[in-house]
């Protein structure tokens, strides 16, 4: 009696699609209900706005300070949603022991670090809608819409290279320590790179080290968006952005093969 040969079943597009929606949106959830996170990531953004945007509508020549702030505070709320996300969640994710988990089960590898990333650029745009419902109504700013939709573009796709920083320190990092080390990484480079005055008023040498910071290049694409950028060569910053990427991502991906082969 013949047996027929028990073929693999093979799953298409459309099954890893839904996969990936999935993920995406529990983890989206998951976000929002972490006061921890939600609050902080969209929290510290508009109250920072209020009280130096709003309440200080200081307009120079050539300069909008409350619409300086927009760009700038966009980028720092993204910054944060990508670190804390990333960094701080897949961190205390390993520890419980929820990784070994996801890596044990058939979902790819690109799903679970997908939604994450996904996850932050909700928030991102989240920030940007908020802060500039702000300005517009309250801090005296005047952006036309693709000014508005420019300034999204940026800070979505921006966050991309702090994602891949937040993955890195996710697999250096002890979970309890994460928090603290990523506000000690963020906090000093945001305030070197612009994002909460000019630059120019800062130090003439923490002006010049400030150019190898990629929160540097990331704020001067989206003070670009305004005309505050000290440069419109904004190719130059965004070369620096995917350098810095890639660097980050070779780092994990070569800190992750040589744990995964302990393991």
């Amino acid at each position: 009696m013949a047996t027929s040969a028990i073929r693999p079943v093979s799953l298409g597009t459309p099954y890893y699609l839904n996969l990936f929606v999935k993920e995406t949106r529990y983890e989206f959830l998951k976000a929002l209900r972490n006061r921890m996170f939600s609050l902080a990531t969209l929290g510290f953004p508009i109250m920072f706005y209020l009280l130096f945007g709003v309440t200080n509508r200081h307009t120079g020549p050539g300069l909008n300070y409350a619409q300086y702030l927009v760009a700038g505070y966009s980028c720092f709320g993204m910054i944060a949603a990508a670190l804390f996300n990333l960094g701080a969640g897949i961190s205390a994710e390993r520890a419980q022991g929820w990784l070994e988990v996801k890596q044990a089960s058939p979902m790819p590898r690109v799903a679970y670090l997908g939604a994450k990333v996904l996850t932050c650029m909700a928030f991102g745009v989240v920030i940007v809608a908020m802060l500039m419902t702000l300005g517009l109504t309250l801090g005296g700013v005047h952006a036309t819409p693709g000014q508005i939709f420019h300034l999204a573009g940026v800070v979505i796709i921006g966050s991309i290279p702090f994602a891949s920083l937040g993955l890195l320190l996710s697999l250096i990092m002890p979970p309890n320590a994460a928090p603290g080390v990523i506000n000690l990484i963020y906090l000093p480079m945001s305030f070197c790179s612009g994002l909460w005055m000019p630059i120019e008023v800062l130090p003439h040498w923490l002006q010049k080290t400030a150019v190898v910071l990629p929160t540097y290049h990331y704020a001067q694409l989206a003070l670009n968006v305004f005309g505050y950028a000290r440069s419109s060569a904004t190719l130059i910053h965004w070369e620096a952005l995917a350098g810095f990427t890639c660097l980050m991502l070779g780092a994990s991906w070569l800190i992750f093969t040589r744990s995964e082969a302990k393991a």
